[in-house]
């Protein structure tokens, strides 16, 4: 009985897993198949229009990470002056502190060097275009 339940639960999992991708897949239906070089790793955009959009939203990832970044700068600063308050945790907080000001600011300089090729690709004739790697802006959380 154990057994019949794993199979059709894994069965069942199979099935909305394929399900899901048929849904996200279903509107790059206009593209043309020649055009896909590698499947898992194109997203399409199709208009210098989407690109200001896109854009935009790297843009917006940016401000987003460059504030993380002011806000743990501070924190920093904070571990740094009264360090007495912390004890022993206080090398650490500061460790894990300027760590995470690195990532932000990481972050934030990916999203802005996305955002410059967007406006750039915006400013072209209007083509299909296929854009390689990771195509969302990446907003890291605490």
């Amino acid at each position: 009985m154990a057994t019949t339940l794993g199979i059709k639960a894994k069965d069942t999992f199979a099935i909305l897993s394929l399900l899901g991708l048929l849904a996200v897949g279903a509107p790059i239906d206009t593209v043309k198949a020649e055009n896909l070089t590698d499947q898992s790793a194109i997203q399409l955009v199709a208009s210098s229009s989407e690109h200001s959009v896109l854009a935009k939203d790297f843009e917006d990832a940016a401000r987003q990470m460059q504030a993380k970044s002011d806000e743990q700068k501070k924190l920093l600063e904070h571990y740094e002056d009264k360090s007495y308050l912390y004890g022993k945790q206080a090398q650490d907080l500061q460790s894990h502190t300027s760590a995470l000001i690195r990532k932000y600011e990481q972050a934030a300089r990916s999203n802005m060097k996305e955002a410059i090729a967007h406006r750039q690709m915006a400013q072209q004739p209007d083509h299909n275009y296929a854009i390689h790697g990771s195509q969302m802006p990446h907003a890291e959380s605490n």
